[in-house]
């Protein structure tokens, strides 16, 4: 990671180097900590943050599902993370706005807590890296995706991504790209950090909610896409099976963007081609860069 100038912490920035905690931090001990992942693009209009407003929204959710008081509206926070941009060099970047439960206590009990709230930014290129466009090889996990009533699943929190570096430790291990999780009922849920959408005889489908996923929020610009491409689509539950002879398949999500998949677990996918996967990705590239008109009221810029 290439460190930038400041990080957002409690309401002011700090110079990167300074944005510190204690060892004792109770959300480090207990994974209390609530977060997201956000992209600013560059745009003719220059730098501008992708859905911005969505992603704020699933921050403050996830912060009132785990009883935290944040102390900061969700204006607040909108506001800072394009302070964060504008005071760091990278104009392309991932954006973290993070709130945990802060040092003073320890114990199970979170709510004796102070919550802390930090914003940093830095330059990261796509997640899965050049697979993105070669194609990923999955892995089918062993690991299940935690289930919902365990853990709430639509709240971004810290520790349901222990399950998820599970699954990822396990497929790179064992020489692959990335991991598919089954959820408790032996279906397809998500990859440890990105929705997953199948093709098959040209219709594109994605797990439901139910199946125990996070709303993406590129899963749901995806789903926007597929509306005004005219693509028919299903949220529907598919089996192992069904991944195998899927048309095509690809992951959405904010660090990942559109990766298509073309191996998963030694069976080839995408024989004749990716053309929905080509689409769809285009047209993502278009609208993240401000050169597709019809979605730039997801695009706010940051401003000088």
């Amino acid at each position: 990671m290439k460190a930038q100038s400041k990080i957002w912490m409690d309401g002011k920035l700090v110079p990167w180097d300074e944005a510190k905690i204690h060892v004792l931090t109770h959300g480090l001990h207990y994974g209390m900590a609530i977060f997201e992942g956000i992209r600013a693009f560059w745009t003719p209009e220059g730098a501008a943050i992708f859905r911005l407003r969505e992603h704020i929204e699933r921050f403050m959710n996830s912060a009132k599902i785990y009883r935290m008081d944040l102390g900061f509206s969700a204006k607040e926070i909108e506001k800072a993370c394009m302070e964060v941009v504008r005071n760091n060099p990278a104009k392309e970047c991932y954006i973290r706005p993070i709130a945990f439960t802060g040092y003073g206590e320890m114990g199970l009990n979170p709510l004796t807590s102070k919550i802390s709230v930090a914003i940093g930014s830095w330059e990261w290129g796509a997640y899965l890296g050049d697979t993105s466009k070669k194609g990923v090889r999955a892995t089918v996990s062993s690991w299940v995706r935690v289930d919902s009533r365990a853990m709430p699943v639509q709240a971004k929190c810290s520790a349901n991504y222990a399950n998820s570096a599970l699954a990822k430790m396990e497929a790179l291990a064992a020489g692959y790209d990335e991991a598919i999780l089954l959820n408790t009922h032996g279906v397809v849920a998500e990859g440890p950090g990105e929705n997953i959408f199948r093709v098959k005889d040209e219709i594109l489908s994605t797990p439901p909610a139910s199946s125990g996923i996070l709303r993406g929020i590129t899963r749901d610009t995806v789903i926007q896409f597929a509306r005004d491409l005219k693509f028919k689509f299903y949220r529907n539950d598919a089996t192992k099976e069904e991944l195998y002879t899927s048309d095509e398949i690809f992951f959405s999500g904010t660090a990942a963007g559109i990766a298509k998949v073309r191996e998963i677990d030694g069976r080839r996918i995408g024989y004749d081609g990716t053309p929905f996967t080509d689409k769809i990705a285009r047209l993502y590239d278009q609208a993240v860069h401000g050169k597709a008109k019809r979605y730039s009221k997801w695009l706010t810029p940051v401003g000088a």
